[in-house]
């Protein structure tokens, strides 16, 4: 009887906690916590009449929000149009691992099955990186691709421990985090004043630099089949 009980409360708990999290993002749109995300001037209103409040609002906001679907990036690059650059970094830093730490325990414990069958395949090279260079690979991910929630579930349902990968993760965040806060004002501003021209010469250059990543996959790839 145990045996097919403990099952069933395993997975009324996952239940529960996926009802949770989608409430969760339910109750912040009908507060209008979702609206403030999408205006910075609303935002730095909202929270810097707050003082600390504001911090553990922002703070509890994207790690909440963030592994259930708002992007990271709204939270990281808000931070320092609402702060000073090093208590935007300071916030923006906990908040980030704290949504990591969430994502990766959602994925590893209540839905690792669910997670799992839906990490798309080309995931596998990484897993078998994490396999042998746990450390490394956590910080090199993390460093290039940030937060998004496919990697906090990949990480999840990984072989890696979970203080491999918190510890992994701090490194990895730290220098794209840092840049944000202490440059994120400043290109803003730059952001504001850039002619139509100005955008046009830099989506070229993204566009430029997407062909070339693109070209150097392919030719890799093929490289790979010939000497498969």
């Amino acid at each position: 009887m145990t045996t097919g009980l403990a099952p069933r409360s395993r997975l009324s708990a996952r239940l529960a906690l996926l009802l949770a999290a989608g409430l969760l993002v339910l109750g912040a749109h009908q507060a209008g916590i979702l609206h403030w995300l999408g205006d910075p001037a609303l935002l730095k209103a909202a929270l810097v009449g707050q003082g600390a409040w504001g911090w553990l609002i922002f703070v509890a906001t994207y790690a909440l929000l963030q592994p259930f679907g708002v992007p990271g990036t709204v939270f990281v690059f808000a931070a320092p149009l609402i702060w000073p650059w090093p208590l935007a970094f300071a916030l923006s830093m906990v908040g980030t691992m704290a949504a990591s730490v969430i994502g990766f325990s959602f994925a590893r414990f209540v839905a690792r099955d669910w997670v799992a069958a839906r990490i798309p395949p080309r995931f596998a090279a990484y897993d078998r990186a994490l396999a042998e260079r746990g450390f490394a690979t956590v910080v090199t991910l993390r460093f290039v691709f940030w937060m998004p929630q496919m990697l906090h579930a990949f990480l999840g349902v990984s072989q890696v421990p979970f203080w491999t990968h918190f510890w992994g993760s701090l490194l990895g965040y730290l220098p794209p985090l840092l840049a944000t806060a202490y440059f994120g004002a400043k290109v803003f501003d730059w952001a504001k004043e850039l002619s139509l021209g100005g955008w046009l010469g830099l989506a070229a250059g993204w566009a430029g630099l997407i062909a070339v990543v693109w070209w150097l996959r392919r030719w890799r790839g093929r490289k790979e089949v010939e000497h498969g």
